[in-house]
């Protein structure tokens, strides 16, 4: 799939992937960005997380455009 993101410099290829993973019973998910957010203590919250950790950033994203 060919995306840009308003914070990309170019168009580039992003490939859908598992985003969570389980360490020592716990769970993480990782970003575009190239961090891992967690610990959490189910599944669900790890999702829940997520949902919540793409809301910030889009709104982030929107700030950042009407400041410019």
């Amino acid at each position: 799939m060919f995306t840009r993101r308003a914070v990309d410099p170019v168009v580039a290829t992003h490939y859908r992937s598992k985003r969570i993973s389980t360490v020592n019973g716990q769970f993480f998910f990782s970003t575009r960005e190239g961090t891992f957010e967690g610990p959490y203590f189910t599944q669900s919250d790890a999702e829940r997380e997520i949902a919540c950790y793409i809301r910030r950033t889009r709104q982030g994203d929107d700030i950042m455009q009407r400041s410019h």
